[in-house]
């Protein structure tokens, strides 16, 4: 005979509770709300001062896209545009030849560099711009021949003095980029059987190009700015236009106000495209590349929207 016995079970096993979660209090910085309120007051006061003193700010907007305020600005981005060129394809020049075992063309850039950044850019413009007391013509044989005072235009007296005195500072610009590759690059290029050229072409210059843009970006802003000092040699920029149209509107300081305006609007625009250039070159440096200001943007309404306790 058999008897069934009835198993029992106990109380049913819970599971063990697990941690309590840690409810994370923010650190409130006090000092930082009260120089944001002092740097808020500060800049209400100067506002108010300016607002306070005789200037008629309705004559900048009347004047803001005038005619021959465009002008001004598109001739300012003209020479912008082709003094950076000129100075980088001359700053990349004198930056190999200045790296150069060969003692001449070593010491012929040294004396370049030397020259045009130890003389104030608005001297060079002026030298330029008067070099007919010392070449009365100039000659190029068969292919042309002037006199100095009409090949020597304002507008190729700026291409030179601005060029040419950037192409010191980019000079020292690539050098450090050139510099700051792995002499092991170079010597695994020429193992390969890779020219010089070559080299410099496909393995050094595009890995040096992480060091150099940062500073270009930089020069291209001071460039768009000192295009300014070209009003001495009878240039029509945007400074140059903005003091004319001063005097003949009786508005000198508002259009002051105006070129600084445009400044400002311009060296913004070329920050965020030095800002996407360093991004670019930084891809195969960086393990996670810097969020973009959309991206930060996006993030920070996003993480407005959330409830309290960070969960979504």
């Amino acid at each position: 005979m058999t008897v069934d016995i009835d198993k029992t079970t106990g109380p049913a096993d819970t599971p063990p509770a697990g941690p309590e979660a840690i409810k994370a209090i923010p650190v409130r910085h006090y000092g930082r709300y009260v120089s944001a309120v002092v740097a808020l007051a500060l800049l209400g006061g100067v506002i108010y001062a300016f607002s306070q003193g005789r200037i008629n700010w309705g004559a900048i907007p009347d004047y803001f896209f005038n005619d021959r305020i465009l002008g001004g600005v598109g001739n300012t981005l003209l020479l912008t545009v082709l003094s950076m060129l000129i100075g980088i394809v001359g700053g990349i020049l004198l930056a190999v030849m200045r790296l150069s075992k060969n003692p001449v063309t070593s010491s012929i850039a040294w004396f370049y560099i030397w020259f045009f950044r130890g003389t104030p850019v608005l001297v060079q413009l002026i030298v330029w711009f008067n070099l007919g007391l010392v070449f009365e013509y100039i000659n190029l044989g068969p292919i042309y021949r002037d006199e100095w005072s009409d090949f020597m235009t304002p507008f190729l007296t700026v291409l030179l003095g601005l060029g040419l005195n950037e192409a010191a500072y980019m000079a020292e610009i690539c050098r450090a980029g050139l510099l700051a590759v792995d002499e092991g690059q170079t010597e695994a290029a020429h193992a390969l059987g890779m020219s010089h050229a070559k080299t410099l072409r496909r393995i050094v210059i595009p890995q040096a190009m992480r060091v150099i843009v940062p500073p270009t970006g930089n020069e291209v802003i001071n460039m768009l700015k000192t295009t300014s000092l070209v009003s001495v040699v009878q240039y029509s920029e945007l400074f140059r236009v903005a003091q004319d149209i001063g005097q003949t509107s009786g508005a000198p300081a508002e259009m002051l106000f105006l070129a600084a305006a445009w400044y400002l609007l311009l060296t913004s625009v070329f920050s965020v495209g030095q800002y996407y250039l360093e991004r670019y070159y930084a891809r195969g440096s960086s393990r996670s590349l810097p969020p973009t200001p959309f991206q930060k943007i996006k993030a920070n309404m996003l993480s407005l929207g959330r409830p309290k306790g960070g969960m979504a």
